[in-house]
């Protein structure tokens, strides 16, 4: 059967209901026939234009929230990359033919992100669907005007106090998020040089309140008489609060096992039989890399997290996933886990990190370990604190990520 020739731009035009696309800056980049009809506007009066210089808020209306609420919503779709569904809003419309006189609307809008090929939102669709002759005829046949304008009134006040049970909820959010991001930088290790060797290390939070906190790194210093030290990072599968209390006693775990481990798949041994015993940690990723500068080679293990990658000083890159086991928690048996050791030569660099740098929802992991492996390539020569910066810059949404991420960078 022969597959059928789509026109998406007719298709667009036809679609029934209130739609229109809108830049990350709210301007009007299109409008479908019925948006066009029903709000009053024609395609040249909206195209090109701010949303809300096309529809400011009705100046005779001293309650009026529309306009806060519309753009509050919209931002969130940009900035999440989710679809935001708006409580039911009143947003009075001005006569085109009468400027000055403003007619009372009820709206029910949604507001979606559109992703570009790159991923992030290149444009916001925005449906809304106008009820202003439903809620009147709620009032029954035969109901008075005054009857139709209480019921009328009190759907608008039910409306706004669910926004405002939302504003309370977002606000609570915002508390916890500073509360956990505390308590997570109160936990993590101080940057600091180990040794001789330079080595930079970052934590970005997520944008999203609820998403904060549950990722680690750790540096450690081994106990013997040669030049060796370990590198770690993980990620609790929780966030907030408790990912952040979860995270603190695994970090601390791990890098005391580090200590008196033989190795780093001794060392996760060591921690999956811990976090059998801690309340969220189930699940958790971490990777261990062991480094000895005297026989130039890095020992690691990794429980289901991301593989580091060894950047040779030509610009290659090699990812450490030979020793890749399950995460911690997943299997009902223990079992030991596997380690494997690579050489290195001086002047090559070993990043680690959690997936919030490379992963996005709608992209194959290999793309994001594409990315990076582009970037590190490209800055390779570059030191430590500013590769990290450069990766940040490269890999992350410049509208922020909706994961946390930490990242290790040493120069070997």
């Amino acid at each position: 059967m022969r597959k059928p020739q789509i026109d998406y731009e007719a298709v667009f035009r036809a679609l029934p209901g209130m739609v229109a696309l809108l830049t990350p800056d709210l301007v009007y980049a299109d409008a479908n026939e019925d948006f066009q009809r029903l709000s009053g506007r024609t395609r040249e009066q909206l195209v090109g234009h701010y949303i809300f210089d096309v529809f400011p808020e009705n100046p005779n209306d001293p309650a009026a929230a529309g306009m806060r609420d519309v753009k509050a919503s919209m931002m969130r779709a940009v900035a999440t990359g989710e679809r935001d569904t708006m409580a039911l809003q009143r947003y009075d419309i001005e006569d085109p033919q009468r400027p000055g006189h403003w007619h009372e609307h009820y709206w029910s809008p949604v507001n979606a992100p559109v992703l570009g090929p790159d991923g992030k939102v290149a444009l916001i669709a925005h449906r809304v669907e106008e009820v202003t002759e439903l809620i009147r005829a709620r009032g029954g046949t035969g109901s008075s005007d005054r009857q139709a304008r209480v019921l009328e009134a009190e759907l608008y006040t039910r409306a706004h106090e669910l926004q405002e049970v939302n504003d309370r909820l977002r606000q609570a959010h915002a508390r916890e998020r500073e509360v956990a991001l505390t308590l997570q930088a109160a936990l993590l290790p101080a940057p600091r040089p180990l040794g001789e060797h330079r080595v930079a290390v970052r934590y970005r939070p997520a944008i999203d309140a609820l998403n904060v906190c549950g990722d680690w790194y750790d540096l450690v210093d081994l106990p013997t008489d040669g030049d060796r030290f370990a590198l770690a990072v993980g990620d609790v599968v929780g966030h907030g609060l408790a990912a952040a209390c979860v995270m603190g006693q695994l970090r601390s775990a791990l890098s005391a096992a580090a200590r008196v481990a033989d190795g780093p798949a001794q060392a996760l041994d060591a921690l999956g039989l811990y976090a059998r015993f801690v309340e969220g940690a189930e699940s958790t990723t971490a990777v261990k890399t062991f480094v000895d500068w005297d026989s130039h080679t890095i020992t690691y293990s990794s429980a289901g997290h991301p593989p580091p990658a060894l950047v040779h000083p030509d610009g290659t890159v090699v990812f450490l996933d030979r020793a890749t086991d399950p995460p911690l928690g997943a299997r009902p048996e223990h079992l030991p886990r596997p380690q494997e050791s690579v050489t290195f030569t001086e002047g090559g660099t070993l990043v680690l990190y959690t997936d919030g740098l490379i992963e996005r929802r709608d992209e194959d992991i290999d793309t994001g370990l594409a990315r990076l492996t582009d970037s590190l390539t490209r800055h390779r020569r570059a030191d430590p604190e500013t590769l990290a910066d450069a990766l940040l810059t490269d890999l992350l949404p410049t509208t922020g990520s909706t994961d946390d991420t930490a990242l290790v960078v040493l120069r070997l």
